[in-house]
This record gives C-alpha cells, structure tokens and sequence, in this order.
C-alpha cells in the first residue's frame, strides 16, 4: 500500500511537471537554446538524484543504490535515441519550432508503454525466472554485435511503420504549424510531423526491448525500475537539445554502450555463480559511459574544425 501511494504520487509528480513545461514554459511553438537546454538538463538530473534521496529515505540504502544504476543503465542506453531523433528529424525537415512539440508528445507516450511493458516484464520474471538468462543471453549477443557491426545508417525509407502508415492514412502533403491532425473538405488528416511523432514512439519501443531488460540486472522491484526508467527518460528531450549540435562528435560512444549492454548480460547469466555488488556495478557503467563520452570528445573534432 505503502507503494502503491508513493506510485500514484510519483506519476502525480511527473504529470505536472509535463504540464508546466508544455503549458507555461512552452506554450508557443519555437526552438529551443543551447542555454534552456543546459538549464532543462541539470533541473532533471537534481529531480531524479532528490527522487532518489527519497527513495534512500523510504526504502534504505540498497533500494536507492538500485535506483541510481538502474537510472544511469537507463540514461545511458537511451542516447542512442538521440541519434534516432536527430536522423528522424533531418529526414522529415521538421521545424526546429516544433522539435520540442514533438518529443514532449513521444515522452509522454512513452511513460504509457513503458509502463505497461515494465509490468508485463516484472510479471514474467517473477513466475519463470530463467527468462533472466534468457534476457542475459540477449543483451550479451546484442552487446558484442555492436562492438563488431559497422556503422548503421538509419533508412526510414524502408521502415514497415512508415510504409503502414502512408498507405493506411490519409497524410497531408505539407506541414501545417505543430497541428498533427486536422480536417480537411470534411476528412480527418495527419500531417508529416504526426508521422514523425509516431516513428519516434515506435523507435522508443525498439530501444525498451534492450534498457528495461537490463535493468532487471539491478532489481526486479516494480517500483525502482518504473521510476528509474521513466527519470531517465523525462531528461531524454533537453539531452537531445544539448547534444543534438554535436552529435557526430560521439564516434565512441557505441563502445561504452557495448561495454555496458554485455557486462549486464554476463552479470545476468553468471547471477548463481558471482554476485556483483550494487555499488560495483554503478562504477563499471558509470565508468563505461564517461570514458566513450569524454574519448570522443578528446579524439574527434568539431565539425566547424574539420
């Protein structure tokens, strides 16, 4: 019960946070600064780290310790997003007016599948607990292939998804503001910035199957790896403003994804045989993350540069 209160309280919490953002402080559609995103960035980092001295003071020590690796498994496997966001972007031509509209809309939704797939998730691990090497095995291959994997390019032109939904919908030929709907001579629409709003649910979707597996690796408690999860996404859209200029800078970063993907995957399948403890794990993801950021950033350059 105690949970349960301490869960509606938090979804209560976030609710209105996305209300303030999306009907005060961005009311009107128009892109955002190099500064409101450092500002936006650092404001949900010190929510999600007061969330988790909340947590230390309900729940103890452990529970906040796997909060906080849960949070930066989950923060650090969602820049991949990033870069989907960015191709997504380019590829539409979507205003930069309306890039804000957008995430806000597809953060939202994700909150929703997200949480349903984190409770189907529990659900399954709890009655059958081998699926945990099932999920091992697969974040472990998934880690290595990217290792080894050429660089993916992101073709939208063959995505399923897109091609379901300009056969199936009606979709307007230009943009028209931030509507996503609208009627037209009497027939209901969507216009292309719908279309993208629905390629970055999808994408979300994609990229859940690897975060919230892993996070299974820290605690199985329904709580922390809701709120874990769901911290670390609220920050994803003012990251994207941060990052978004120098994207291509980030040539390492796959490594320290691979690195923590396949160290999770070795701690999922070895879980009978070493326990690796919570702090332990913190660092080594931490560590795997800091050191592909901080290398690209020292060994590329700046594209003005080059």
């Amino acid at each position: 019960m105690h949970s349960t209160l301490w869960f509606w309280a938090f979804n209560a919490g976030v609710l209105f946070l996305l209300a303030l953002d999306l009907l005060v402080f961005h009311r009107k559609a128009r892109s955002v600064t190099l500064r409101e995103a450092v500002g936006w960035s650092l404001l949900w980092v010190c929510l999600s780290l007061a969330f988790n001295g909340v947590v230390w003071h309900l729940k103890g020590e452990t529970k906040a310790l796997e909060f906080l690796t849960g949070y930066c498994i989950e923060y650090a496997l969602s820049m991949d997003n990033i870069f989907v966001f960015s191709v997504i972007f380019s590829y539409f031509r979507v205003h930069p007016n309306n890039q804000h509209r957008v995430l806000f809309w597809g953060i939202l939704g994700a909150i929703f599948l997200r949480g349903i797939m984190i409770t189907l998730g529990v659900q399954v691990v709890t009655r059958f607990s081998w699926t945990l090497y099932i999920f091992g095995a697969f974040l472990l291959v998934t880690g290595i292939k990217m290792i080894f994997d050429t660089e993916e390019i992101v073709d939208l032109e063959k995505n399923l998804v897109l091609k379901l939904c300009r056969r199936w919908m009606r979709v307007t030929p230009d943009y028209h503001g931030s509507k996503f709907f609208l009627r037209h001579h009497g027939v209901s629409m969507i216009t292309p910035l719908a279309l993208v709003l629905i390629l970055i649910e999808m994408m979300d979707l994609v990229f859940a199957v690897d975060s919230i597996p892993a996070v299974f690796s820290v605690t199985r408690d329904p709580f922390i790896v809701y709120t874990s999860n769901i911290c670390a996404i609220l920050g994803l859209r003012s990251m994207y403003f941060l990052l978004a200029h120098c994207v291509d800078r980030f040539t390492y970063l796959k490594y320290g994804l691979a690195a923590v993907l396949s160290f999770i995957g070795a701690k999922m399948l070895l879980v009978h045989f070493i326990e690796i403890p919570i702090g332990l794990s913190l660092a080594i993801v931490a560590g795997c993350l800091l050191s592909s950021v901080l290398g690209s950033l020292l060994l590329t350059k700046p594209a003005q540069n080059e």
